[in-house]
């Protein structure tokens, strides 16, 4: 396999820094599930209050806070209303008929996102024929599109259509904090009209294992009876808790860097003639191209990673590019030196 030395592929290949290991390595353990770890109980709070919420759980991963919350709002039968490239979907292995016998519709809308329009057209009427409409669903920010970001505006828009019609909500904030950082608005403020939310750890902000689950107690603890039955429960988990107290404590403000970073690979891309890129689309860490040419996806990311340089093709001719801490202002050029070999013509 070629040696990787600037992997774009995505954020999630982010590896803990020396001092998030050295934290980590000293922090105070207990048995997370008798509620007797520490570290664990503070990282909970720690985004409970974030997010403004009443309580948090501490879970191995996004895709667990996704199908638990999706577990606690519906009962199976009930539909989902999501953007059709929302990462259950997609990326969550059925999760949402094989784990809540919940039903998804997709809706329509530029760059991951959907309007209150949208919403209001999608709301099932009342008719025993028909799944149940039961959840609004909202990824902050948006994956497939683009890393962008939802304004406030729409999302209260949105959450607004749901709360008067009946139906719950829910934020799925992989990279919310990467919108916080471009924008300047509180997580808290983006979390206030869902009733739950969630971060993640492992992505910009750079932890090895991880991402917490907020909202009302009661939605916390019947959180936990579904950690327990779908095998998330731990035991001296602040090991790797600690990883992302100290993610929230040192990482945050710094992906501007990465949000820096994708400007810049984007701006040079856009100028190749083997590219079709916007670069004025680029909101946060994530870089979405496509091919014009000969090349297609497949073989322009293999070309790019005999140059030592990896990407993700997302289709035919469609190529993603993560910005993360791992790769700096030199990598950025030594990416975009590979893509003119390989994308130049």
């Amino acid at each position: 396999m070629p040696v990787i030395d600037v992997d774009l592929s995505s954020d999630t290949v982010t590896r803990p820094t020396r001092e998030m290991r050295q934290f980590m390595c000293d922090a105070e353990v207990g048995d997370e599930q008798k509620l007797e770890d520490p570290t664990v109980t503070l990282l909970q709070e720690m985004v409970a209050d974030l997010l403004g919420k009443e309580a948090a759980l501490f879970l191995p991963s996004g895709t667990m806070c996704n199908e638990i919350a999706l577990r606690v709002h519906c009962r199976p039968g009930d539909e989902m209303l999501a953007h059709r490239t929302a990462h259950p979907i997609h990326f969550e292995g059925g999760g949402p008929a094989a784990l809540a016998g919940v039903n998804v519709r997709a809706l329509d809308g530029e760059r991951g996102q959907y309007d209150a329009d949208a919403v209001a057209a999608a709301i099932r009427p009342e008719n025993r024929y028909m799944p149940r409409s039961r959840l609004v669903w909202v990824e902050q920010t948006s994956n497939l599109g683009g890393g962008s970001i939802w304004p406030l505006e729409r999302i209260v828009a949105v959450t607004d259509v749901a709360r008067r019609q009946g139906l719950s909500t829910h934020l799925d904030g992989a990279r919310l904090m990467n919108a916080v950082v471009a924008t300047g608005i509180t997580a808290l403020d983006y979390a206030a009209p869902f009733d739950s939310a969630w971060i993640d750890f492992t992505k910009g902000l750079g932890a090895p294992v991880g991402a917490a689950l907020a909202g009302s107690r009661d939605f916390i603890k019947d959180a936990w009876r579904l950690k327990q039955q779908m095998g998330g429960a731990m035991r001296q988990a602040g090991i790797i808790a600690a990883g992302g107290i100290f993610a929230l404590r040192h990482h945050v403000k710094r992906l501007a860097d990465d949000h820096q970073n994708a400007r810049r690979l984007a701006a040079g891309l856009a100028t190749l003639a083997g590219v079709a890129l916007d670069p004025t689309t680029v909101d946060t860490n994530i870089v979405i191209f496509d091919l014009r040419g000969r090349l297609d996806a497949p073989a322009a990311v293999a070309g790019l990673l005999e140059r030592g340089v990896r990407m993700g093709a997302m289709g035919p001719r469609t190529i993603r590019a993560v910005t993360h801490l791992d790769v700096d202002a030199d990598g950025i050029e030594r990416a975009l030196e590979a893509a003119r070999s390989v994308l130049g013509s």
